[in-house]
């Protein structure tokens, strides 16, 4: 029997009906102690009590059955939720190590009554602090946040500095059954003396004091109450209902301090969790510092613990290549058990342990990721409590076989197979539904537009994204098209819109599709700002080409696409008199814009109509950015001969033009790339020639344009123009010099053959000139 055993042993009956408070049983445990879960299970082996009374939110006792069935594997949590606001939630986390969960876990198997005694969510979630899931006091089931520091308390009582291994010490690394716990309750009678508990904490442990009440009316056997135990001195309850030995806790002065609580409607789901989020580091109140050690200390105690475990680092190391022998694992564990002896330490702990593995093996910050905190992530069956969206998510993951892991990783897609277009879909749909378990990649992929790139990583506060958007429909796929037309609705913004058509296209959603395409169609005809539909025709673009890949009903698409394109086509020019420094910017980015979108869907008017609007461009009045960005596209696309271009370039740097609006129309035509002077000697001649004519004073007006331009040039290209400025040669044939000795050059011209894959003996050597060589060679 516990030592915690309230009043006396006494299970006689009174007048009133009561029985003795002898027989119930308080084991006061910390949330997630290993040490602590083991003492649990030898207490409820040596007491087999009729009830079980456990620190949990007396609302989610229905979702309690379901521990210790098959498919139900820790880490999970218990999300309870207001059913109104489902971003009102809390989570009630457990490991495998966890002593709540060990608790209820015997009771299912033993078929005892298991019963949840904290204050319910719905009046916890009721009041105006309660909004779990946003990072309040009350964001997880398990918080404690007593003022004092009840272990630093102890541990400084016993000499100790460090409060955690003080604790693991004499609790957790030993797990010594029910006599444990009348040590801990008499631990906490001392340090909560005086203690004046907040409005919340009363009413807490009144709710439990009831519900001890309760079950020692109801039950004849005995009663085990398994709680934080900072909570213990609090939850002594005489017989005949009466008053704590102080007088403070009458059954009466309970229902005062319960009375007239407000209460909303809740749901419960059980959700995926990781040991990551287990610990401290997350922000997790009541966490621990290193939740895979102490999965390893419950499932192995003991002296062979620490051996089992330095098996456990090799293991690891070896996978990740590294080096890991018998002899390392016998003299790590021989230094970790020398160290917890010359300090002081009655066994090796986890700073022993790690001390040791990384004088012998290194490696210690793999270790500490790996396996101290480590990456495990539970299971939820399909069949247990969830929403509805989370439950066909499971099955849709099962399908693609594709399950959520702690761990980010890289996963490439080829939608052209099966289950690759299954996957790409699940993911997209996600994203569309607000629940981003995978981020796609920039570029997409490494092979056009049939493979993705996907960066996948599972949060737990993506099990609240779900809950809350469980109201747009029961499955994925209803669900993201109800939020993608809601956000088409509310949406204003062409780009905006470009984007939700993007997302339905990407997650095979058609039924958001033609809502998003008419609110589209409805806003381009409205606006006035050409350069909106600018924006917006490189998304539209894209969204044709990736619905092609997926077969995606393209007519619709290619029509509002034809009309961005007519408008832009006949108000460009006269959208783009009269701009300042600024605009003139933006806009050399949009003709780039315009023209790339052209080239992808190759749309009729990139080869006529479009050149026509940028020559006229090129050829206006217009601010130099913009004249040299439409002079530098007709060159690129080969619409204006290069002579054409030499002339253009050559009257806007013309003596009679101010300096400023030459730099400029420099700027907009080599902005980003200097290729075009490295392979045209003369273009780079008129540039060099204008720049040399310039004023001392016309120079320092400009410098600062060129500098931007000239700079964005890739290294090797300014290294290329450098040289052909100083040689005054040509790039092919005379940027080597005059001094190329013609033996070593035929010798290069071995290794030159060998890679084209021409013959390679002597006597056609002499057959190609040296100059030709070292064109072919560049």
């Amino acid at each position: 029997m516990s030592g915690a055993d309230v009043a006396d042993r006494d299970t006689s009956r009174d007048a009133s009906g009561v029985s003795s408070p002898g027989r119930v049983h308080l084991l006061g445990i910390r949330h997630h102690g290993p040490g602590s879960a083991r003492s649990v299970l030898q207490a409820l082996d040596a007491i087999r009590p009729a009830v079980v009374l456990v620190e949990l939110p007396a609302d989610l006792e229905p979702a309690l059955r379901w521990i210790g069935q098959d498919g139900l594997v820790p880490p999970v949590a218990l999300l309870g939720y207001a059913a109104a606001d489902p971003a009102r939630a809390v989570f009630a986390p457990f490991g495998v190590f966890s002593p709540e969960w060990q608790a209820i876990r015997w009771a299912n198997e033993h078929a005892v009554d298991v019963r949840a005694i904290d204050l319910p969510l719905a009046v916890s979630l009721s009041s105006a602090g309660g909004s779990g899931a946003g990072g309040s006091d009350d964001d997880d089931l398990f918080g404690e946040h007593a003022p004092p520091d009840p272990l630093r308390d102890l541990a400084t009582a016993a000499g100790d500095p460090d409060p955690e291994r003080w604790w693991e010490d004499v609790i957790e690394h030993r797990g010594d059954g029910p006599h444990a716990f009348e040590a801990v309750a008499t631990a906490m009678d001392a340090v909560r003396s005086g203690f004046v508990p907040s409005t919340r904490e009363r009413q807490r442990e009144a709710h439990m004091r009831r519900a001890i009440r309760a079950a020692v009316r109801d039950t004849t056997g005995s009663i085990v109450v398994v709680c934080g135990a900072w909570h213990v001195p609090a939850l002594r309850v005489e017989r005949h209902g009466g008053s704590q030995t102080d007088g403070s806790h009458t059954a009466t002065s309970d229902a005062a301090e319960l009375r007239g609580l407000g209460k909303i409607k809740i749901g419960a789901a059980w959700v995926p969790w990781t040991h990551r989020r287990l610990a401290t580091a997350s922000g997790y109140a009541a966490g621990v510092d290193s939740p895979g050690w102490y999965r390893h200390v419950f499932e192995h105690p003991g002296p062979n613990g620490v051996a089992r475990f330095f098996v456990e680092i090799a293991r690891l190391l070896r996978q990740a290549g590294l080096g890991a022998s018998p002899d390392d694992l016998i003299a790590g564990t021989r230094l970790a058990t020398a160290l917890a002896t010359m300090r002081g330490r009655p066994r090796p702990g986890l700073a022993e342990v790690l001390d040791a593995a990384d004088a012998v093996m290194g490696n210690v910050d793999l270790v500490r990721r790996a396996l101290v905190v480590g990456d495990v992530i539970g299971m939820v069956p399909p069949n247990a409590p969830q929403v509805p969206l989370a439950r066909d998510l499971t099955r849709l993951q099962k399908s693609a076989r594709l399950a959520p892991t702690a761990t980010p990783t890289t996963l490439e897609v080829d939608v052209r197979t099966t289950n690759g277009m299954r996957r790409s879909t699940m993911l997209h749909r996600l994203l569309a539904l607000g629940v981003p378990w995978g981020i796609p990649e920039e570029g997409r992929g490494t092979s056009g537009t049939f493979r993705e790139t996907w960066r996948l990583g599972w949060e737990p506060e993506l099990s609240i994204r779900l809950v809350e958007r469980a109201g747009y429909g029961t499955t994925l796929e209803s669900a993201s098209t109800a939020h993608l037309v809601e956000r088409a609705e509310r949406t204003s913004g062409v780009i905006d819109l470009i984007g939700v058509l993007d997302r339905a296209l990407l997650a095979q959603l058609p039924a958001a599709v033609e809502p998003a395409l008419r609110r589209l169609a409805k806003r381009a005809a409205t606006d006035p700002d050409i350069g909106h539909l600018m924006d917006a025709v490189g998304p539209l673009a894209n969204a044709m080409r990736y619905g092609d890949v997926r077969g995606t009903e393209q007519e619709s698409l290619r029509v509002l696409f034809d009309e961005f394109v007519e408008r832009i086509l006949a108000g460009t020019v006269g959208s783009f008199a009269n701009l300042d420094d600024v605009a003139a910017a933006l806009a050399v980015e949009r003709l780039s814009g315009v023209q790339a979108a052209l080239a992808i869907v190759d749309h009729p008017a990139r080869s006529e109509r479009f050149p026509r609007v940028l020559a006229a461009l090129a050829t206006s009045r217009s601010h130099g950015l913009v004249c040299g960005r439409a002079t530098r596209l007709l060159h690129d696309s080969g619409d204006w001969a290069p002579a054409d271009v030499e002339r253009r370039l050559s009257l806007a740097l013309t003596p009679g033009t101010p300096a400023t609006a030459g730099a400029a129309f420099v700027e907009g035509f080599l902005a980003g790339s200097g290729t075009v002077l490295v392979h045209d000697r003369e273009l780079l001649g008129i540039v060099d020639l204008w720049l040399s004519s310039l004023t001392g004073v016309a120079f320092d007006d400009v410098v600062a344009l060129l500098r931007r331009t000239f700079g964005s040039f890739e290294s090797v290209e300014r290294r290329q123009i450098m040289t052909l400025l100083v040689s005054g040669r040509s790039l092919r044939t005379d940027r080597f010099g005059t001094d190329v000795d013609p033996d070593r050059a035929a010798a290069a011209l071995v290794t030159v053959r060998q890679l084209l894959g021409l013959p390679t003996h002597e006597r056609s050597t002499p057959e190609l000139p040296i100059d030709s060589a070292m064109g072919l060679s560049c």
